[in-house]
């Protein structure tokens, strides 16, 4: 007779019972709200001239206020970190991702366009960012870590392991497109609202199949390292 499993707690499946809900809603919501001023705060003190601190702060001040709204959701209630998808995803899976990284930046590049066609609104909202990674070997170095592994961590813990997560208790799609709204316009009425839609529906789609987090993490960093790369290379073959 074969010996009992003990239960991991970190890998357990996400049910009804273990996953956030609105508390963890409500207090991420804050937590964000409340990172989010004091990083307009904290970036205005940055002289106009500095454009590659200014850019690299920017992008890792964007996941250190998802990775802080997380860590005050999951603080709500103690349980295990795989009630929020932070559990072990197959390489088969993470290797989708880098596939959806790139297809995500194809169609986000088509959605965009067409934002700005409908909208006539063409601002660069990401000119900071490509600005930064612009300024050098090591700047664009820690454009890449800070905007394809910091805040694809703070985004996709918060908005997919938390707000997703809790909302899909109420149906597949409606978790997955009220997530990505919310995911949406949370980076602003812009060009970039409709890539944000199209990561967030992809990423919680991922989440959905695996209860996982990591395979969306690595589609949001594909697509931010390829956001960031492209504009370079077009630049140097323009220049």
């Amino acid at each position: 007779m074969p010996f009992p499993q003990r239960e991991d707690p970190t890998v357990r499946s996400t049910t009804t019972d273990t996953r956030p809900g609105w508390l963890e809603i409500l207090v991420g919501g804050i937590a964000y709200a409340a990172a989010f001023l004091a990083t307009f705060v904290l970036l205005r003190i940055i002289p106009d001239d500095q454009t590659v601190l200014a850019g690299q702060a920017a992008l890792a001040l964007s996941g250190l206020m998802g990775l802080f709204a997380f860590a005050a959701a999951v603080a709500v209630r103690i349980r295990g970190l795989g009630a929020f998808g932070i559990r072990r995803a197959s390489w088969g899976w993470l290797l989708a991702g880098a596939g959806l990284g790139v297809a995500a930046f194809v169609l986000g590049i088509v959605a965009s366009l067409l934002f700005i066609g409908i909208t006539g609104d063409g601002q660069n909202v990401q000119g900071d960012y490509q600005s930064a990674a612009a300024g050098g070997l090591l700047a664009y170095l820690g454009t890449l870590v800070f905007g394809a592994v910091v805040t694809p961590l703070g985004e996709e813990f918060l908005f997919r392991g938390v707000l997703f997560n809790a909302l899909q208790r109420y149906g597949a799609w409606v978790g997955v497109l009220a997530s990505a709204a919310v995911f949406a316009l949370a980076h602003g009425i812009n060009p970039v609202l409709p890539v944000a839609f199209i990561v967030g529906v992809i990423t919680a789609l991922l989440f959905r199949k695996t209860q996982s987090v990591w395979p969306g993490v690595v589609v949001h960093g594909v697509n931010n390292a390829l956001a960031t790369t492209v504009p370079l290379l077009l630049a140097g073959v323009a220049g």
